[in-house]
């Protein structure tokens, strides 16, 4: 299952990404594929290889509009999965 997250800072590390989900959510990322667009608002699909629909749901409430590094995250479920 995945997980899109993005408007992180730039500077964000993988392994920050990674302490960040599991903080909120006790999640393990199986893989991390960023997405720097223009690089002012980076993105990254974040993938789970043990989560259920509603665990992913649950962390995507918890992130979203999360103040973060001086940011405010955007977390999204993608249709599909």
């Amino acid at each position: 299952m995945k997980l899109w997250l993005a408007n992180f800072d730039p500077e964000t590390t993988d392994d920050e990404l990674r302490e960040l989900v599991r903080k909120y959510s006790k999640l393990e990322i199986s893989r991390l594929t960023r997405e720097p667009g223009d690089g002012s608002r980076p993105g990254a699909v974040l993938e789970f290889d043990e989560a259920s629909a509603d665990e992913l749901y649950a962390v995507q409430r918890r992130l979203n509009g999360l103040h973060w590094k001086n940011r405010s995250l955007t977390a999204h479920v993608p249709l599909g999965r």
